[in-house]
């Protein structure tokens, strides 16, 4: 949810703390004069917080402030979003796929992702979860033959397979 910009004859306050066009602190000063000194220089006044008293306000473009407060709320979102990565591994994976698999998993680590490692089972597999652990536990040594990792979460036995949380230590 995008934070409502304050700018002008918005602004309540009666005392404010200017910030100039340069990022001079001017002080404490009225409305009325602060938003005189911004007509004078061909600006907006915009607030830049209200949590504390007197609130901050900033002579600068009021377009310029509303692009960078969205450049900065799209970037935020889209580092949250691709936090975590998926490998999924089966049941009956060759070698040559786990070290492929285990490839991409050494590039998402090294970019500064976690990567889950899942192994879903089927059927008779779910018996079989010594030969699931240990295709999983050499796809692991095959990572950290590449970077150092440490768990975020160990490997656990779910209702549906294995799965584990890795992160580059």
């Amino acid at each position: 949810m995008r934070k409502r910009i304050i700018y002008n004859n918005f602004i309540r306050a009666p005392k404010l703390r200017l910030i100039d066009e340069k990022g001079q602190q001017l002080g404490i000063v009225s409305f009325e004069e602060a938003k005189a000194k911004a007509q004078a220089v061909g600006l907006d006044l915009i607030q830049v917080t209200e949590k504390i008293d007197p609130p901050v306000c900033k002579i600068m473009d009021y377009g310029k402030y509303a692009y960078q407060a969205e450049k900065k709320e799209r970037k935020g979102r889209h580092q949250k979003a691709g936090e975590l990565k998926n490998i999924r591994l089966t049941f009956a994976i060759s070698e040559h796929d786990l070290e492929t698999r285990a490839n991409a998993a050494i590039e998402f680590l090294q970019k500064g992702y976690k990567v889950r490692v899942e192994m879903p089972l089927k059927g008779r597999e779910k018996y079989l979860d010594g030969f699931a652990r240990t295709k999983i536990n050499k796809f692991l040594e095959i990572i950290k033959q590449a970077t150092t990792i440490k768990f975020e979460r160990e490997l656990k036995k779910e209702p549906r397979g294995f799965s584990t949380i890795i992160a580059k230590e």
